[in-house]
């Protein structure tokens, strides 16, 4: 598949010259719409609520089509201080969709009142609109007309009150101590129990009873707190119920509470395994924001450690998928490596999994003597293990067997999903943000974009292996090619300030104070930043008020989309299929819940 790439220069907000728009205008008329001057890197277009699934279609039916709905949620905007231009609106949906043909993406917003809280379903536009319209009902409150199951999906069935709307409390001290009693425990209990005809199942065929089975949400192949409930005839899956938000903590929340730079150790902890890849979509998000222009050293920096990482989760990935799929030893050598990969990167920050290295502005620190040496040892052992990895566990005839045609999906299945990264570069889908576009100074590197064919567990499997040693050739360039300079940007913005120059300017140490205390203040705008992280596209949205926390803290990790596509792939499958599947999927329950 071709992908279009834009031209460098452009600004974010390309309202006059923009095909896409003057599409739009031409199509529904000049004055339905309005454009909204944003940092998003994309136009952001006010759609009037009847017109909305028009719109969606016609993007998605378009020449060079919107395929993917990349991410849905919403914004309490009625303590919103700065709005100047903007329509009227109490509560904002947005639909933030994304083309591979044009490399582009869009924004649409819908203004809603507070009384009038309901949009249609876009779920016969987009088969994943079901589970994000359900965070959003279940969030904010706000009722989509026609969604087949409009259930909470991240908090329990019991649960009162909408978390994300701005007068819900947002830490534990502003709510009544917890208590649970045995009677509140039995009902807790009782709700979690399948129905299966609230979900138009039916408890049998032809005078024969399907078994129910709960898989999760305490199940090794579960990888994590995530429970899938299956209708089963034998070893056929006739339907699945996935069961997401035992792993919810209020990522989103939080980043609303915490200043700006104060949120970075929080991001460590969304895909738990990612570490410092975390860090980046956000941090480069607030850059947007603040204005800020990173050195070419921190840049490169950054690119070294988020490879580094790359590199150990799919460690962790290859170990774990092939000890679902029945075999012991991998995982202790592929967690030995990874021992290796985090020695280095704790040589580098001080710490390991979850270093929170990187900085508005640049990074924590600068590297330290003898960190070439310390790299360049892991870059020479690390060929050798992949090479044998290949031999002796893919190149196996029980995991080819296994692995083959297993849980296959073509490309246009995989975009309808909203499957990204890795996953979705298995079908044949040459889709790589670092490549298509570039960010943090990754378009001065060399590298190649492995690709499967099959889209199966297979491919899904070898495809890491691949990449991990693209990640090796991009750290090398790092090593060889590090530039020299300062590890952090000279802005009033940056935090903190360097603190030789602290030492030495009262206006510095002032806004060294100031920035320590409250943290920046931002004025007011909206950003968003995609990053191709470790397990596909991770993005952060953020809204400034123009103040030092943010309005709106959105999250769009990749393995929420990924796991709501399992039943689409497996009605009709079999048991050890799906286990083999959710192997090769490579999901994080945090990064799926927040």
């Amino acid at each position: 598949m071709s992908v279009a790439t834009p031209a460098r220069g452009q600004a974010d907000n390309e309202a006059v010259s923009d095909p896409v728009l003057e599409s739009l205008r031409q199509h529904f008329g000049e004055t339905l719409f309005v454009e909204q001057a944003a940092l998003t890197g994309m136009p952001v277009v006010w759609v009037p609520h009847e017109h909305l699934i028009d719109t969606l279609t016609f993007l998605r039916d378009m020449d060079g089509p919107f395929s993917m709905l990349f991410d849905l949620s919403a914004i309490d905007e009625r303590l919103r201080g700065q709005r100047s231009g903007l329509p009227p609106s109490d509560f904002t949906v947005f639909y933030h969709l994304l083309s591979v043909d044009r490399n582009r993406d869009i924004l649409l917003k819908v203004a809603l009142t507070e009384d009038d809280l309901s949009v249609p379903t876009s779920v016969s536009v987009f088969p994943n609109a079901n589970w994000y319209e359900r965070e959003v009902w279940d969030m904010f409150g706000i009722s989509f007309a026609g969604h087949p199951h409009l259930t909470r999906i991240l908090m329990p069935p019991t649960w009162h009150g909408h978390p994300l709307r701005k007068d819900y409390p947002a830490r534990a001290t502003e709510f009544d101590p917890y208590t649970l009693t045995v009677e509140g425990q039995d009902t807790e209990q009782h709700a979690l129990q399948f129905d299966p005809e609230s979900w138009g199942m039916k408890r049998e065929r032809n005078g024969a009873e399907f078994m129910f089975l709960n898989l999760g949400p305490n199940h090794p192949s579960a990888h994590g707190a995530f429970r899938i409930v299956l209708q089963l005839d034998g070893e056929e899956i006739v339907d699945c119920v996935p069961d997401i938000g035992y792993h919810h903590r209020g990522a989103e929340k939080m980043g609303e509470r915490q200043s700006w730079h104060s949120f970075i150790p929080y991001t460590d902890r969304v895909d738990y395994t990612g570490g410092v890849m975390n860090n980046l979509p956000y941090i480069l998000a607030v850059e947007k924001l603040a204005g800020i222009e990173v050195t070419d050293r921190a840049k490169t920096m950054r690119v070294m450690l988020a490879e580094m990482f790359r590199i150990t989760s799919h460690l962790l990935f290859l170990g774990t998928y092939l000890q679902d799929l029945g075999a012991m030893s991998p995982v202790f050598f592929t967690f030995s490596d990874r021992q290796r990969a985090y020695k280095v990167i704790e040589g580098i920050t001080g710490f390991r999994m979850h270093p929170a290295f990187f900085r508005i502005g640049g990074l924590a620190q600068d590297l330290p003597k003898g960190w070439e040496g310390l790299v360049q040892e892991f870059l020479d052992w690390m060929p050798k293990r992949l090479r044998e990895y290949e031999r002796a566990m893919m190149d196996n005839i029980l995991v080819r067997e296994r692995t083959r045609n297993v849980a296959a999906f073509n490309t246009e299945e995989a975009l309808a999903w909203g499957v990204t990264g890795p996953n979705l570069r298995a079908t044949g889908c040459d889709y790589d943000l670092r490549k298509q576009r570039p960010y943090s100074g990754y378009e001065n590197f060399e590298f190649e974009i492995p690709l499967g064919k099959n889209g199966d567990v297979f491919d899904r499997g070898q495809l890491r292996i691949d990449e991990m040693r693209q990640s090796l050739r991009i750290i090398q360039q790092c090593v060889d090619h590090m530039p020299a300079g300062d590890y952090k940007a000279d802005h009033p913005l940056t935090t903190p300030p360097p603190r030789e120059r602290m030492l030495q300017h009262i206006e510095t140490l002032i806004t060294h104070f100031l920035q320590v205390s409250w943290g920046p203040v931002l004025k007011p705008n909206e950003s968003c930043q995609l990053v191709e992280a470790t397990k596909g596209i991770n993005s952060y949205y953020l809204t400034s008020d123009g103040n030092t926390t943010s309005y709106r803290t959105r999250i769009r990790t990749p393995s929420f989309p990924h796991l709501q596509q399992i039943p689409a792939l497996f009605r009709g499958g079999f048991v050890p299929d799906l286990i083999a599947h959710l192997g090769s999927i490579d999901f994080v329950m945090a990064d799926v819940d927040r």
